[in-house]
C-alpha cells in the first residue's frame, strides 16, 4: 500500500509521529494499538468525572482517616473542584479529537483512494452527477469517520466507564488520582483561563438572582394580602411564607454547632454516659472517639432503658448503632427530609468540605424551618440564650443563629441576606460586615438596625446587643 500524507490540520504537529509512519500493515496495526490506548485514556478520564464527583462527604471523611498519600491526592484534588473539572475536560476533548483524527487517518488508507473513489462512482450514479468523484469520496470518508468515531467515543469513552465509576467510585477515584495531578499540573494555565471564564459568566449571569429575589418579594407580599384579613393570620403567613422558601435554606443554616452538641466518648463509663443523658435529655447522643470529628454512631437512649440496674462495668458500648447518615453542609433542607423520610432516620452528622464534622442536624430542625418550634415537656422553657431589655433592644449570644434571633424578635428570616455572605450565626454576620473581631462598645449600623458589641474576647464574639426601629414590635 502506498504512503500518503497527513490530512492537512492544524493540530496533526501533536500526532506527526504516528501519521509520517509509511502506511503498511505494520503502521496500521501500530495505528490501531494507539486508537485503542488513547480509547482507554478517555474511558479512565470520563469515568474520573464521574467517579471524583460522587464521592459522598462519608467517603471524604474516610479518606481523611486513611491518611495514605492516594488519599491525599484525592482530597487535595477535591479542594478545588472547578479545577479538577476544567483539567478533565481540558484533558478528554485532547484525547478525543485524537481518537477523531487516528480514526480518519486509518479509515483513508485501510481503504485506500481508489475504493473511496469506486464507491464515489456508485453514489454519484443515484443522481449527484453535479458532485465532482473527489467531493463525494471525501464525504464518504467523513461519513464513516463520524460514524466509526462517535460509535467508539460513546460507547467505550462515556457510557461504559460512567456506567463503572458510578458504582465504583473510590477505586476510579484512586486509580486516577496520581494522573489527574500530572494533568492538573500540565494544564494549569489552560484551566485557570476556563475557570476564569466561568466565574465571569456567573458574575453576568447572577443578576437573575435580583430578578428571583423580586420575584419571592412579591409572593410574599401576595401572601400577606391573601391571608391578612383572617383572624390570626400571622402564624399561617409565617407558615406560607417558611415554605415559599424552603428549597432554598442550607442545612448549615438549621444545624447545631458542633461546638453546642451534647456528644459521649466511646471510653466513658457507664455512670457518665448515665449522667450524660439525665442531663441533657436528649433520645439521640452521637458517639465519638477521642474527637468529635471521628464519630463512631448514635446511641437511642431507649436502648437503655433495659439495662438501667447494669452495674458500673456495663459494656454500653455494643448498643451504639453504627449506620451514621452523613450530609454536607451545604445539602439543601427538602432534599435532606425526602432522604430522612426515605431511610427513616432522625438525625445526621453535619460535616463541612474537609470531611469534618461541623454538628448535627434532625428531623425536627428540618420541620421547624417551617411550623415554628416544636417544643414538647422534655424542652426547656427557652431555647435560644437571650435577654430582652425592651421590646426594641436584646442581647444574644454570638453563636445564635441568625434563623433563631431573627424568630425571637419577629423578623423575616431572609431580612440580613444580602450581608451575611457565608454565615449561620450572630457573630458571622458581625464579621462578614467588619471583616475583623471588633472591640467591645463597638457599635455597627445596617439599614434601620443598630449592632452593639457587649462582650468580646480574642478569639471571638460572645454577646451582641441587637436594636430595632420602633415601627418593629416583637
Amino acid at each position: 500500500m502506498e504512503s500518503t500524507e497527513p490530512p492537512n490540520s492544524g493540530i496533526f504537529f501533536l500526532f506527526a509521529p504516528l501519521i509520517l509512519l509509511q502506511v503498511s500493515w505494520t503502521g496500521l496495526t501500530l495505528c490501531l494499538v494507539c486508537l485503542l490506548i488513547l480509547l482507554m485514556c478517555s474511558a479512565l478520564i470520563s469515568g474520573s468525572e464521574v467517579a471524583y464527583f460522587s464521592l459522598h462527604p462519608n467517603d471524604l471523611h474516610q479518606l481523611a482517616q486513611d491518611g495514605s498519600l492516594n488519599s491525599k491526592r484525592i482530597l487535595q484534588l477535591k479542594e478545588k473542584p472547578r479545577i479538577l473539572l476544567a483539567t478533565i475536560l481540558i484533558a478528554n476533548n485532547f484525547v478525543n479529537i485524537a481518537i477523531v483524527i487516528l480514526s480518519d487517518f486509518i479509515i483513508r488508507n485501510s481503504l485506500g483512494r481508489d475504493r473511496l473513489e469506486e464507491w464515489a462512482e456508485s453514489v454519484q450514479s443515484w443522481g449527484l452527477k453535479g458532485f465532482s468523484l473527489e467531493v463525494l469520496a471525501v464525504s464518504i470518508e467523513f461519513f464513516l469517520t463520524v460514524v466509526v468515531a462517535t460509535f467508539l467515543l460513546v460507547l467505550f469513552g462515556e457510557v461504559a466507564p460512567k456506567i463503572y465509576a458510578n458504582v465504583n467510585n473510590m477505586k476510579m477515584a484512586r486509580i486516577m488520582a496520581a494522573p489527574l495531578m500530572i494533568l492538573r499540573s500540565a494544564f494549569s494555565p489552560l484551566s485557570k483561563v476556563l475557570v476564569g471564564w466561568s466565574n465571569w459568566f456567573e458574575v453576568r449571569l447572577g443578576q437573575d438572582t435580583n430578578r428571583n429575589r423580586s420575584r419571592k418579594d412579591d409572593l410574599d407580599k401576595a401572601i400577606e394580602l391573601t391571608v391578612s384579613h383572617e383572624q390570626n393570620s400571622e402564624k399561617e403567613i409565617d407558615i406560607l411564607k417558611s415554605i415559599v422558601k424552603f428549597g432554598e435554606v442550607i442545612t448549615k443554616q438549621i444545624m447545631r454547632s458542633r461546638v453546642d452538641v451534647v456528644a459521649v466518648d466511646i471510653g466513658s463509663s457507664f455512670e457518665e454516659l448515665l449522667k450524660v443523658v439525665n442531663e441533657s435529655g436528649y433520645s439521640r447522643i452521637p458517639i465519638f472517639e477521642e474527637d468529635f470529628d471521628n464519630i463512631k454512631g448514635i446511641l437511642y437512649v431507649k436502648d437503655l432503658l433495659i439495662h438501667l440496674n447494669e452495674g458500673p462495668d456495663f459494656a454500653w458500648q455494643k448498643l451504639i448503632r453504627t449506620d451514621i447518615k452523613f450530609v454536607p453542609e451545604a445539602k439543601k433542607i427538602n432534599e435532606l427530609l425526602t432522604e430522612f423520610q426515605l431511610e427513616r432516620t432522625h438525625m445526621a452528622i453535619v460535616v463541612d468540605e474537609f470531611g469534618g464534622s461541623a454538628g448535627v442536624v434532625t428531623l425536627e430542625d428540618v420541620m421547624e424551618e417551617v411550623i415554628g418550634d416544636i417544643r414538647d415537656e422534655f424542652d426547656d422553657d427557652i431555647e435560644v440564650d437571650y435577654e430582652k431589655i425592651d421590646n426594641y433592644n436584646f442581647v444574644f449570644e454570638g453563636k445564635t443563629l441568625l434563623n433563631d434571633m431573627c424568630r425571637v424578635v419577629n423578623l423575616s428570616t431572609d431580612t440580613f441576606d444580602r450581608i451575611r455572605g457565608g454565615s449561620d450565626s450572630l457573630a458571622g454576620l458581625i464579621l462578614e460586615l467588619l471583616g475583623k473581631i471588633p472591640k467591645k462598645n463597638t457599635e455597627i449600623k445596617y439599614k434601620e438596625y443598630r449592632f452593639k458589641i457587649v462582650q468580646v474576647n480574642a478569639k471571638r464574639i460572645e454577646k451582641v446587643q441587637i436594636s430595632l426601629p420602633h415601627e418593629t414590635t416583637a
